[in-house]
C-alpha cells in the first residue's frame, strides 16, 4: 500500500457538496492498495503511521505522534498514487489493484487505525470528492508499505 501522510491543522472532505468527513489537528492520508500488497499490508502501514514521530514536542522538534498529540486521522482512498508516468504524458494506473480488492484494503486500513485508538474519519471509496486541509509545516511524508521489511 502507498499512503501520501500530510500533517495537519485541519481536513475535510466533502461529497456532492455534503460534509463526509473532518479532523482538527492530525494527519490527512490519502491511501492507495497496490497490486499484489499482502493481506497484512493495512495492519502494518496503520502502524508504521500511527507511530510517525512528525508532531513538535517542546523543544520543537518533530518528536510526537499523532497518538501522542491526541489527533485524529482522515482516511481517504486515492487511486492515483499508482501513477506511473515514466513515459508518456498520460499516467498509467495499472499497478492499482482492483477495487473490490482495493476497497477491502483500505477499509482494512481505516479500521486499523481505529483499533490503534486512534479517531478516525475517512472519505467513500470511489466517490467522486473534494478534499480540503491546512498542511501544518507544510510536513507531508511519502510512506509504501513495501519500504520496510
Amino acid at each position: 500500500m502507498r499512503a501520501l501522510i500530510q500533517r495537519v491543522t485541519q481536513a475535510q472532505v466533502d461529497i456532492a457538496g455534503q460534509t463526509v468527513g473532518r479532523i482538527g489537528p492530525g494527519l490527512m492520508v490519502l491511501v492507495c492498495a497496490m497490486q499484489g500488497d499482502p493481506d497484512d499490508a493495512p495492519l502494518k502501514l496503520a502502524a508504521r503511521i500511527a507511530k510517525l514521530r512528525i508532531f513538535r514536542d517542546e523543544a520543537d522538534k518533530m518528536n510526537r505522534s499523532v497518538s501522542d498529540i491526541g489527533g485524529a486521522v482522515l482516511v481517504v482512498s486515492q487511486f492515483t498514487l499508482a501513477a506511473d508516468t515514466r513515459t508518456g504524458n498520460r499516467p498509467g494506473f495499472s499497478s492499482a489493484e482492483a477495487p473490490a480488492r482495493g476497497q477491502a484494503l483500505y477499509e482494512q486500513f481505516a479500521q486499523a487505525l481505529r483499533g490503534l485508538g486512534l479517531p478516525v474519519e475517512t472519505g467513500s471509496f470511489g466517490a467522486d470528492m473534494a478534499v480540503s486541509l491546512v498542511n501544518d509545516g507544510p510536513v507531508t511524508i511519502w510512506m509504501d508499505s513495501t519500504d520496510r521489511a
